[in-house]
């Protein structure tokens, strides 16, 4: 017991003075340095074998009792290797060699036997373990059970053995463990074979890491495990060097801010670039980065008339009104000619107009009995045209009326068809068909008596007034 005191020691120091790199599955491969006892005593009392029964106990009977039972070589004696195969699993390769001075409670030398020295113990063993470390959640406690086989050799005499484990890892590390392991070897040579426990103790070391990107940072501590990067990103690269890192960073490529998630805000609107549509010139946040000199809520780059406010509707530009009238070009239905608000920005016809009309419409002559225009009275028509071009928004009805010369029927044809005579001529010379009508009243609307000549001719004539 002293001896292995002193080896868990002197691992213990070995571990004080290691700087290894810590690893766990990515670290596959590992070795074991250590001491090992044999106890045969705790096996059982059966007489079989070449230890006889009555130098052995029954099955873990005084098992801890290191002074008296176990045999314990002063020296490292017990070397590994294992290797993890997942899900838990590992596999050790191990090989041991002790002394066998006690047999039980008897020294060899006591036996009678005329021996001048100990048993030589020599074992090669596999063994498969199953780890409960990540069962249990813990990165500093290990337990562990395995089954195995192996050989071994007790002064020269070789038997097979079947072996049951337990054990408990304690990792200082994530490289570096002091392992305590207790194995049962059962016998398979019934005539040669010795019945036993090993127990042993040593200092594991894992490595064999993963580094797929090769930036000196193991997968499983690297948070971009298949590109190269730094360790004080946990393995992730800084293609800017703006301080963060590429997956955290939205503009990877460019150097920015940590309050815009590593993008740059090159005009200091406390926009950054990515979202600004104006990066160099500082703007609102409502304009997506971009200024509004005029503060018509349009962006300047938008804004036909950046520096004079104006609608949206008009690029930004303020309407105009041409004629002056104080109806905007867009409301006003005569933009050219200056007019009302309430004729929607065109002139209104006055009785003034409509009696400058008719004393045109007056001179108008037709051929006797016919509604054939007369030439002598184009220049009036071209008057009229005139006038009416002024008003563009107005409509005007003709009237035509006859004296009470002839039969009803007559007059009724007659003025009717020299209204239309006079509304179509005002079409062919530029007015819209659109803003005249026309009608006849035969005699039914007189403005003089027609007992005589001079009241009939008063009475033949067209008049132009403003449709209702």
């Amino acid at each position: 017991m002293k001896h292995l005191s002193r080896f868990l020691v002197a691992g213990m120091l070995f571990f004080g003075i290691s700087n290894a790199v810590a690893q766990d599955e990515n670290n596959p491969w590992a070795f074991e340095i250590g001491m090992n006892a044999v106890d045969v005593f705790p096996v059982g009392t059966d007489n079989d074998g070449r230890i006889p029964g009555a130098l052995r106990g029954d099955v873990f009977d005084e098992f801890f009792n290191a002074n008296d039972h176990w045999n314990i070589l002063p020296s490292v004696s017990r070397l590994t290797v294992s290797r993890y195969i997942g899900s838990g699993f590992v596999f050790t390769a191990a090989g041991s060699i002790n002394r066998i001075k006690k047999l039980g409670d008897v020294n060899v030398r006591d036996l009678g036997l005329g021996l001048q020295d100990d048993f030589t113990y020599y074992a090669a063993d596999g063994e498969i373990k199953y780890s409960f470390k990540n069962a249990l959640n813990s990165k500093i406690l290990d337990p562990y059970l395995g089954i195995g086989g192996g050989y071994t050799w007790v002064d020269e005499i070789g038997f097979g053995t079947a072996n049951g484990l337990a054990g408990l890892k304690i990792w200082f590390t994530e490289t570096i463990a002091l392992n305590l392991q207790s194995t049962y070897k059962h016998a398979f040579e019934k005539d040669f074979g010795i019945k036993h426990f090993q127990h042993s103790a040593g200092i594991v070391f894992q490595f064999g890491g993963k580094d797929t990107d090769g930036d000196g940072i193991y997968d499983k501590d690297d948070e971009c495990p298949t590109v190269a990067g730094l360790a004080e990103f946990n393995g992730c690269p800084d293609t800017d060097g703006d301080g963060i890192p590429d997956h955290l960073d939205e503009c990877p490529y460019e150097a920015g801010l940590a309050e815009f998630n590593g993008c740059p805000d090159t005009d200091g609107d406390g926009i950054p670039d990515k979202d600004d549509e104006c990066p160099t010139v500082a703007g609102l946040k409502t304009l997506k980065g971009c200024p509004d000199s005029d503060g018509d809520g349009i962006a300047d780059h938008l804004d036909g008339c950046p520096n004079e406010a104006g609608p949206k509707a008009n690029n930004g530009c303020p309407w105009p009104d041409r004629d002056g009238d104080g109806v905007l070009d867009k409301d006003d239905q005569c933009p050219d000619v200056p007019g009302t608000v309430a004729n929607n920005g065109c002139p209104e016809v006055t009785t003034e107009v409509i009696k400058k009309l008719n004393e045109f419409s007056k001179t108008i002559l037709f051929d006797l009995g016919k509604s054939t225009i007369r030439p002598e009275s184009y220049a009036a028509l071209q008057s009229i045209a005139n006038v009416m071009n002024e008003y563009p928004s107005s409509k005007f009805h003709i009237e035509g009326h006859t004296d009470s010369s002839g039969s009803k029927k007559l007059n009724e044809k007659l003025s009717k068809e020299r209204a239309a005579s006079v509304m179509n001529y005002l079409t062919t010379i530029g007015l819209s068909s659109n803003r005249l009508t026309s009608e006849g009243y035969s005699f039914d609307r007189p403005i003089a008596t027609n007992a005589t000549a001079a009241g009939r001719q008063q009475n033949r004539r067209v008049e132009i007034s403003l449709q209702k």
